[in-house]
């Protein structure tokens, strides 16, 4: 409601059709600094609107491209807030688009935005910022490019729930130093046509930190897949990542279907394993899913950070096991860890997963089985960090 110097008020009508995520995509490119960009990270603050749909290679097109003076990336997703899978969505693929960014070279990305906008990068920034160096400029974006150190925001039209789980996702992603908001920004308007903006940041995070996954045999998955003595097994190639990746893309593209509509799941990873989030605090607790290529084994279990919530959480559902072991059937197990902490998951050996009808098998198996864990495991993770709180 708007209430005037007179006292007279007016009721102001929030704008929600079809069209608004073109129309949040137009006022982020007309009006960058209604961005709370100082509230998410203020290395950001003074970010230019480059361009609007920039492709991606192969990942798609981001709704808004923005960069600062400093060399600093960001990236703007427009949505609507319809449904929990627009929400899964959008985080999986605005991911996406920072892999990609983070594999670039200041060339490429001359490149596309010159096929944008017919013009370059630089020239952009020199128009607002004459003082700009060209040479320290493209130094800059250069490492930021490498490092993937951006800016990612999802901006909303009105996000009222599924925000922890979302923050969840976000901790629980690995591998680039990128920074994240989660931005409501609803759109009213007054009986004369103008237009109020009340942009809120619902979530951030400054720095999203990698981990390494440890499987029930000491096998370590991560950049390199290690024996428990330390040696490399399973170099670590660009030809292995793509493989990696192309494998996960399959198995949560055609054959991953889950019941929750709120759990998150990731891009498809160049590493040996995909997590999938559970509700505690700091992203502690997830199911981890994963691949042993040389042997064929496929296999998911409860993992959390030591000495965390979601530690206590999984202490708490093995401390329910003869409940939960029939409902989640198959060959659940309850073992215990070198550190004597609790392992619930399993494991199956398919052998050649290259094979067709092998690698069917296995994704159909890992695939009811995600599904399973994620029903039986994810309410109960919440309930216990509930309880603890």
């Amino acid at each position: 409601m708007l209430i005037a110097s007179d006292g007279k008020t007016e009721t102001l009508r929030k704008l929600g059709n079809e069209h608004l995520e073109t129309m949040l995509q137009s006022l982020v490119h007309a009006h960058p600094e209604a961005l709370p960009i100082a509230e998410i990270d203020p290395q950001f603050v003074g970010a230019l609107a480059i361009c609007r749909e920039l492709q991606l290679s192969g990942a798609g097109a981001v709704d808004n491209f923005l960069i600062t003076p400093t060399g600093l990336p960001v990236m703007v997703e427009c949505k609507l807030w319809r449904n929990p899978e627009a929400r899964r969505a959008v985080v999986g693929q605005i991911l996406d688009y920072a892999r990609v960014l983070s594999r670039w070279s200041v060339a490429d990305l001359e490149r596309e935005v010159r096929v944008r906008t017919k013009r370059g990068l630089f020239e952009h920034v020199r128009e607002r910022f004459p003082e700009t160096d060209e040479a320290s400029f493209c130094d800059a974006v250069s490492h930021n490019l490498r490092v993937g150190r951006f800016l990612l925001i999802i901006l909303g039209d009105g996000i009222r729930e599924g925000v922890e789980t979302l923050v969840e996702f976000m901790h629980r992603h690995a591998g680039l130093n990128f920074g994240f908001g989660l931005v409501e920004f609803p759109i009213y308007e007054l009986a004369n046509g103008e237009q109020i903006l009340v942009p809120r940041v619902l979530a951030r995070t400054t720095l999203i930190t990698r981990h390494v996954v440890e499987l029930p045999a000491g096998q370590l998955i991560g950049d390199d897949v290690q024996a428990e003595d330390g040696t490399v097994v399973d170099p670590d190639q660009e030809a292995l990542k793509d493989e990696r990746r192309s494998f996960w893309q399959e198995f949560l593209s055609h054959y991953l279907t889950l019941d929750d509509p709120e759990q998150m799941t990731p891009g498809a990873p160049r590493m040996g394993y995909i997590t999938l989030p559970f509700p505690a605090p700091s992203g502690s607790s997830w199911l981890t899913v994963y691949r042993v290529k040389k042997s064929g084994e496929l296999g998911l279990m409860l993992s959390s950070h030591r000495n965390s919530p979601g530690e206590a959480a999984m202490l708490a559902v093995a401390d329910d096991w003869d409940e939960i072991r029939p409902l989640l059937a198959g060959d659940a197990s309850l073992e215990t860890d070198r550190y004597g902490r609790p392992r619930i998951g399993e494991a199956r050996f398919f052998g050649n997963l290259e094979d067709p009808a092998v690698r069917r098998a296995g994704f159909d198996w890992l695939a009811d089985r995600t599904n399973t864990y994620v029903n039986v495991l994810r309410p109960r993770v919440r309930d216990a960090v509930a309880n603890a709180a």
